[in-house]
């Protein structure tokens, strides 16, 4: 899509500036994007002249901000920003755009930042998100430049890493009782489980603390040792183990009660590297009850993650070999996503519903819309978020990162995913009531009597 008219871009930066005490917000594996340094310094003498319709005053205090320190500091920071999105942006990025956008940020940004006596840092981080909005298609809502601490945040989020005990529970009378000890934590792998009560952490009664105080406790630093002391909800004894803060992968699959025999529900909040193998646990622990009749997945609310998280759980579904899907970079080849092949006795070849909303987004639009396409599920709820695409972090030095739309999805026949998401199957304006699942499981009950 072409990029707005210059006076619409004029207008749309303008407006942004009359908001300057905005807080920067946050919507974290290894870092996916680096930024090559520059060699010969550029000059960086701003035009007085007028180009493509703008005109921009050249004046004494324009004068005063080219001969401060940090302005060639500010302009070398915006050129990486710039490059970076050229590079790899999904779509061309005009270089015109980049230099009116410096026009502005001389004339009016610079000055204006700077009279709020906020920081360097501050005034180099709000410039450059200013700069990634102006450059952008007016198509996206995604690609945006985050400071350090939100970066961070995001990253975590995004790739679905913790660094914590793995422990979440609710103060009692009692103790503090565990409602969600993590799998892949250190907790749970010495033996801490759902239903147990935490009496005490680093000999401190949790009896004391406030429930905030407790979360804080369970929140150290990575690689911190933590003794707790805990009453166990299977055999009634007192425990003590000393565990680790580390980084992990959060469980990402639940089930969810069905009252129908032979019908269940797996809720898939997010994916990421371990979403897999969290269904395949799920997976088995069903069969083992015996045969299931039909399968919910909910990813109502599933914002998505790494499209190869939505490859790997298409195994247990599709037959193996087949394309999945595609995403294509600007001048480069498609970048093919295949479904793995796995033994049989994992597959699952029986009805589906898929429930989506408008919150399901990214890898959780991949895997539905490839599923319906291929007819292998039904979707029911309502239009999808419309954010399938490849969406890359790039860092910089001082751990700020821009988050870019680097390629665009594709179904293997070539067809994209539409921004405006996809269109379920089934519609329901409420899609976030749970009789939803009651709905789709009397519909499973019912085709599996066909």
């Amino acid at each position: 899509m072409a990029n707005v008219n210059d006076k619409s871009r004029k207008c749309s930066l303008l407006i942004i500036l009359l908001i300057s005490v905005l807080l920067f917000g946050a919507c974290g594996e290894t870092r996916l994007g680096s930024i090559n340094s520059f060699g010969k310094d550029k000059d960086y003498s701003l035009y007085n002249n007028e180009k493509d319709g703008i005109a921009v005053k050249y004046d004494e205090e324009t004068e005063r901000n080219m001969k401060d320190p940090a302005y060639k500091q500010y302009v070398d920071f915006f050129e990486k920003v710039y490059d970076t999105m050229e590079k790899n942006y999904y779509q061309p990025v005009s270089r015109n755009a980049f230099d009116r956008f410096l026009k502005v940020f001389n004339s009016k940004i610079y000055s204006q930042l700077k009279r709020t006596g906020k920081s360097v840092d501050f005034i180099r981080w709000r410039s450059a998100a200013y700069l990634v909005d102006y450059l952008k298609s007016p198509e996206d809502i995604f690609s945006a430049f985050y400071p350090p601490k939100p970066a961070k945040k995001y990253e975590q989020t995004a790739l679905g890493v913790r660094v914590d005990l793995g422990i979440k529970g609710r103060l009692t009378d009692e103790g503090y009782k565990t409602i969600q000890v993590e799998p892949r934590s250190d907790a749970y792998s010495k033996g801490m489980r759902i239903g147990d009560l935490l009496l005490r952490i680093d000999g401190v009664d949790v009896k004391t603390l406030s429930e905030k105080e407790i979360e804080e406790k369970l929140t150290p630093l990575l690689d911190s040792h933590v003794d707790l002391e805990y009453k166990s909800l299977k055999d009634g004894l007192l425990h003590k183990i000393t565990v680790v803060s580390k980084e992990y992968f959060k469980q990402t699959v639940f089930l969810r009660p069905i009252p129908i025999p032979g019908i269940y529900c797996l809720q898939i909040q997010r994916f990421n590297k371990k979403t897999a193998d969290d269904l395949l646990r799920f997976l088995q622990a069903l069969r083992a009850k015996g045969f299931i009749k039909g399968l919910i997945l909910d990813l109502r609310g599933n914002p998505g993650g790494p499209p190869l998280a939505a490859m790997q759980i298409s195994s247990f579904f599709l037959k193996g070999g087949d394309e999945f899907a595609y995403f294509q970079k600007r001048g480069e080849k498609k970048a093919e996503l295949v479904v793995p092949s796995i033994p049989d006795r994992y597959h699952y070849d029986g009805p589906m519903v898929i429930l989506v909303d408008r919150k399901s987004g990214s890898a959780a639009e991949l895997f539905s819309g490839v599923l319906q396409k291929r007819r292998r599920a039904v979707l029911m709820g309502t239009h999808t978020a419309g954010q399938v695409m490849l969406k890359s972090m790039f860092h910089f030095d001082d751990d700020s990162m821009l988050l870019l739309v680097t390629a665009r999805g594709h179904f293997p026949d070539g067809s994209v995913f539409s921004f405006s998401g996809l269109n379920p199957d089934r519609s329901f304006d409420n899609a976030d009531d749970n009789n939803l699942i009651i709905y789709a499981a009397k519909y499973l009950s019912y085709i599996s009597t066909k």
